[in-house]
């Protein structure tokens, strides 16, 4: 079945001279305009496709992929205002609605903002909204711990930072836990650290376990192949300085060095570190 705001694998069923029309099955016939059509498509063929309405209404495909597609988050430009509600750059020619009863505050052109992309039940519109949080944990949270899931940045709280899992859920990033500067609507890599019985989710930016040290160990490395094998930093430096240059805490700083040096792969002397030759 063809769904309106996703990817469809979609068969050509007839050429004309303004485009192809492909399978839309319930939906009918649905045209791509020419200018979408590749140069060797022929009927029959299978094609991948984006749906979504145009500004009369029509069922439209394109090749071009959009910023973000529906049950999705992204941070999106306001590109327009005027009395339907705000409009943003979703990568499009039609760009994307948030009306104004979507908006948790009046959008304003050039200001970029976090929402979540939906189809309009109504009117089989795709639209977006501003207020998040009524579309996220509304279904059990089925991860694994130390599994890798896709993060937005959310906003900060007392306990740390809220972020987007998968589009789906919400989960904490604790404050004494991240060592780099978070931004509202940053997409990051994460790690599932804990689910609670209530559902609650712990999150981390660090692989579980022995991940987090390789990860810093490789970070270490790196910086010391770029500053030609020595760095001016040891157990004795300054925890801020540490966080600056790595990114890492000082004590995860001071135990990594400790493992590569008893692997033989760094030496430790008083100004510093270096690489073992």
């Amino acid at each position: 079945m063809a769904i309106i705001g996703q990817i469809n694998s979609l068969k050509i069923v007839k050429k004309v001279d303004f485009g192809v029309y492909l399978d839309g099955g319930e939906h009918g016939e649905i045209l791509m305009p020419k200018r979408y059509v590749p140069a060797t498509c022929e009927t029959d063929q299978l094609i991948d496709v984006f749906l979504y309405k145009d500004s009369d209404d029509r069922l439209i495909a394109t090749t071009e992929i959009p910023f973000v597609k529906i049950n999705e988050c992204a941070v999106l430009e306001v590109v327009a205002v005027n009395t339907a509600g705000a409009f943003l750059n979703w990568g499009l020619p039609k760009d994307l609605l948030v009306p104004y009863r979507e908006q948790t505050h009046k959008m304003e052109t050039g200001k970029r903002y976090l929402v979540y992309v939906y189809l309009d039940k109504e009117t089989n519109r795709i639209v977006a909204s501003e207020k998040i949080d009524k579309f996220l944990d509304n279904t059990p949270p089925v991860y694994e711990v130390g599994q890798e899931v896709a993060l937005i940045v959310y906003h900060k709280t007392d306990l740390g930072y809220k972020a987007i899992i998968n589009h789906r859920h919400t989960g904490i990033l604790y404050l004494n836990e991240v060592f780099q500067p978070l931004q509202n609507g940053q997409n990051l890599t994460g790690y599932i650290k804990k689910v609670r019985d209530d559902d609650k989710i712990d999150l981390s930016l660090h692989k579980p376990g022995q991940g987090k040290s390789n990860e810093a160990s490789s970070v270490i490395l790196a910086k010391l192949k770029e500053n030609n094998g020595f760095l001016p930093y040891c157990d004795k430096s300054i925890a801020d300085e540490i966080y600056q240059v790595f990114g890492m805490s000082k004590k995860t700083f001071k135990m990594v060095i400790g493992n590569l040096y008893r692997k033989g792969a760094i030496v430790i002397t008083e100004n510093g570190i270096k690489l073992a030759k």
